[in-house]
C-alpha cells in the first residue's frame, strides 16, 4: 500500500490504467461495439476514460472512499480488511461516476437504444458494478499491489539499506 503522496499518485495511475483498459473493452463487448469502433476510436476512448477516471480517483472518489472506509468500525490493523473496504468504496464511487461518463459518451455518439437516460444509467451501473467489483478485488487490485510493491517499495527498502 502507498505511504506517501508520490506513492499514492503512482499507485492510482497503475490502478486506473488497469481498470480503464479492462472496463473499456468490457463495455465495448457488452454493447456489441467490438469491430464497429475503429482502433483510433478505441484509443481515444482509452485516453479520455483514463484521464477522467484518474482525475475522479485522485480528487473525489479516492479521498471519499478512504474517509468512509476508515470511519467504519473494524480492525484497521488487519490490512486485508483495509484493502477490501477501500476497494469496495472505490468501486462504488468509480462505477457511479464513470457510468455517467459512459452514458454521456453513448448519448453523444448515438449509441443509446431507445431507453430513457435514467434506465440506461442504471443499466450501465448494474453491468459495470457486477464486473468491476470482482475485477478489482480478484485481478487488477492484487496485480497492481504486487507490481507496486515490486517496483516502488522494494527500491525504497534497497535504497535505505545502502
Amino acid at each position: 500500500m502507498p505511504t506517501t503522496k508520490k506513492e499514492s499518485f503512482y499507485f492510482g495511475l497503475m490502478m486506473c490504467c488497469g481498470m480503464v483498459v479492462v472496463m473499456t473493452f468490457y463495455n465495448l463487448f457488452t454493447h456489441d461495439l467490438i469491430g464497429t469502433v475503429s482502433l483510433k476510436g478505441i484509443l481515444i476512448q482509452l485516453i479520455l476514460g483514463f484521464l477522467t477516471a484518474f482525475l475522479l480517483e485522485l480528487f473525489i472518489v479516492g479521498p471519499v472512499a478512504r474517509k468512509i472506509a476508515f470511519s467504519l468500525p473494524y480492525d484497521k490493523s488487519n490490512n486485508v480488511f483495509v484493502i477490501v473496504s477501500i476497494s469496495f468504496f472505490m468501486v462504488i464511487g468509480m462505477v457511479l461516476l464513470m457510468s455517467l461518463y459512459g452514458l454521456g459518451t453513448a448519448y453523444f455518439s448515438n449509441h443509446l437504444t431507445g431507453e430513457s437516460l435514467l434506465e440506461s444509467y442504471f443499466s450501465f451501473v448494474f453491468k459495470n458494478f457486477i464486473f468491476a467489483l470482482p475485477l478489482q478485488l480478484l485481478i487488477v487490485g492484487p496485480l497492481v499491489r504486487y507490481l507496486f510493491n515490486k517496483f516502488f517499495k522494494d527500491k525504497r527498502i534497497v535504497g535505505s539499506l545502502s
